[in-house]
């Protein structure tokens, strides 16, 4: 058996200890983002209410864009079929919403783990994950979440209350402007020839 020169076996042993140390951090790293992975399930889990509620203001955007147009071409429907026509199409967005709503819903819900959840587990630590499921499931912090509606109604309110003087001038200017765009467009849009 030949003996290492004891330089190259210093070097051996330096090396040994260094892998060892480098895979027992990247083991510890490991077990790190094992440990987090329960922390981030149950932060998503206290969280579902407002993913899915971001959810569905995705999925009602369209209708009410569309609802808004619609709002603005129905002042060129004659009277006596304005407001059924409005009917009609507010039933067709009725229709969208809970057909779009609980697929946008679940998918959401779904997706959540595999896009929050990485940026949960880079972002926070075991210990603030902790502190943050601590704060979502506080008794405080729940009756604040549930008077989220009734502050927002009462900041809507008064919004719409302290505005209405001076924005529905801008709101009427506006609904004229566009009409009249669309009138001047209409009427300098070539007639279509007669088909034969």
């Amino acid at each position: 058996m030949s003996k290492i020169p004891v330089p190259a076996l210093a070097a051996a042993l330096v090396l040994v200890v260094a892998l060892g140390a480098a895979s027992s951090a990247q083991a510890q790293g490991s077990n790190a983002a094992q440990d987090k992975k329960p922390l981030v399930a149950k932060v998503l889990q206290l969280q579902q209410p407002g993913i899915e509620n971001a959810a569905r203001l995705v999925a009602e955007q369209p209708a009410l864009m569309l609802l808004q147009q619609a709002g603005l071409v129905l002042q060129r429907v004659p009277a006596e079929r304005r407001e059924a026509t409005a009917r009609e199409i507010q039933a067709e967005a009725k229709k969208y919403a809970d057909e779009a709503v609980p697929l946008l819903r679940q998918t959401a819900v779904k997706v959540a783990p595999t896009t929050i959840g990485p940026i949960l587990e880079e972002k926070f630590t075991a210990d603030e994950l902790k502190q943050l499921i601590a704060i979502l499931e506080s008794p405080v912090n729940r009756k604040f979440q549930q008077l989220g509606g009734d502050m927002q109604r009462a900041l809507n309110e008064k919004l719409v209350a302290e505005t209405r003087a001076t924005i529905e001038p801008k709101i009427n200017a506006l609904q004229q402007a566009v009409g009249e765009k669309l009138k001047a467009a209409a009427a300098a849009a070539p007639a279509s020839a007669p088909s034969r």
